[in-house]
């Protein structure tokens, strides 16, 4: 895949220019002893290569020490729950758990652990996905070092992070919504939850011609064209949540 291979190279310049720190970006859970740092990371990345670039990253930033790496999902858990980290800088596409999951899982059960999602990519699935899993920040692969230290800095004052392109898609979407009408919300809701004209009609105790008029407004005014881009829409924006 191109984008692996783009972050693949990049990540091998990274190390050749922090070489005397290649051995510490080695191994899975290690734990690093600069104890003076005060934001306690853990990494979690199925790609040995990556997580060693991250590190590499991660540990030229002087408030952060590297507690350990996770190679999947059910590691990562362990790990968090073996060394408590401030952070988990987090992977979606992970074996045995994904790491929506993982996260999920750790704003349950460990609340004062903060998730950074780090993907390749910036879908709207994901994006929301991640929201909804209580992920705290959302950051490209592709991002730049100072981008890095942006959000984990954020993140650990207790506040939100994404990246550009993922911050103008949310907030796009919750614009979109903020100019409908209270019943034009309520039938996009309808519409997203899979049902269909009829239904939505004697849901609402309104004509089926009233419902075809509230969607084509909705069309009109959200500039998009179909159902499924109603739905798409109506995910993104939080209104519903996707099906597993």
């Amino acid at each position: 895949m191109p984008d692996r291979e783009q972050l693949r190279f990049g990540m091998q310049n990274i190390l050749s220019k922090t070489r005397d720190r290649g051995a510490a970006a080695s191994g899975t859970g290690r734990v690093s002893h600069k104890q003076s740092k005060s934001i306690s990371i853990l990494l979690a990345d199925d790609h040995a290569l990556v997580r060693a670039g991250i590190r590499a990253l991660v540990e030229q930033l002087s408030m952060v020490n590297v507690v350990g790496e996770a190679r999947d999902g059910r590691e990562a858990l362990r790990l968090v729950k073996e060394y408590k980290p401030d952070l988990v800088l987090m992977d979606i596409a992970m074996p045995e758990l994904n790491g929506l999951e993982v996260t999920a899982r750790i704003s349950k059960e460990f609340p004062d652990v903060r998730v950074i999602i780090l993907s390749m990519y910036a879908t709207e699935e994901y994006v929301r996905e991640s929201i909804n899993a209580g992920a705290a920040g959302y950051l490209m692969k592709r991002s730049a070092a100072s981008e890095l230290e942006q959000a984990i800095t954020a993140v650990a004052r207790g506040e939100k992070y994404f990246s550009p392109e993922v911050s103008t898609r949310v907030n796009k979407d919750r614009a979109g919504i903020a100019q409908l009408t209270p019943r034009q919300r309520e039938i996009l809701q309808l519409i997203a939850e899979r049902h269909n004209t009829k239904d939505i009609a004697y849901i609402l105790n309104i004509s089926i011609k009233t419902v075809e008029t509230h969607r084509a407004q909705l069309m009109e005014r959200l500039g998009i064209h179909d159902v499924p881009g109603l739905v798409r829409f109506a995910i993104r924006a939080g209104l519903v949540s996707l099906e597993e």
